[in-house]
C-alpha cells in the first residue's frame, strides 16, 4: 500500500505537489507509488533555477535501474529551487519521497491551478488503492 499524504495534492502522471511556507511556492516531486513502480532510483535529471514550465510540460527525467520517466510540471511556473542533494544520493527519492526526495520548488503561475489537481482520495481511486 502507497503512502498517500491526504494534504498534498497529485497528477494522474504521479507527480505530487506540495505547499510550502511561501504561500506562492509548492515543492514538486513524485509519489512513493511512482517510485515504487520505478525502482532503485539512479539519477534525477532536473531544470535550471529560473526556467519556466507549462502545465504538463516535461521538466526533466528520472532514471531506475529498470526505465527512463519523463518528470511532468503539475502546474504551471518557475523553478526557484532544485534538490541539490539528488545529484550526490538519487535514492533520496525512494528512501523520503514526500520529504528529503523532493525535486524542484515551482513559483506557481496561478494558484487556482492548485486546487484542479487530484486529492488524495482521487489519486488513490486513480492507482487502484
Amino acid at each position: 500500500m502507497s503512502q498517500i499524504p491526504p494534504e498534498l495534492h497529485y497528477t494522474e502522471e504521479h507527480e505530487y505537489l506540495k505547499l510550502s511556507d511561501d504561500a506562492d511556492v509548492v515543492f514538486v516531486g513524485i509519489t512513493d507509488y511512482a517510485q515504487g513502480e520505478l525502482g532503485d532510483v539512479v539519477y534525477v535529471d532536473l531544470p535550471e533555477v529560473g526556467a519556466k514550465f507549462a502545465r504538463t510540460e516535461v521538466f526533466g527525467t528520472i532514471e531506475a535501474v529498470k526505465a527512463v520517466s519523463e518528470l511532468f510540471c503539475p502546474v504551471a511556473g518557475e523553478v526557484t529551487e532544485i534538490n541539490e542533494a539528488l545529484e550526490a544520493d538519487p535514492s533520496l527519492v525512494n528512501k523520503d519521497p514526500y520529504g528529503d526526495g523532493w525535486m524542484i520548488k515551482l513559483r506557481v503561475e496561478n494558484p487556482a491551478h492548485v486546487e484542479e489537481l487530484l486529492s488524495a482520495t482521487d489519486y488513490a481511486q486513480h492507482i487502484g488503492e
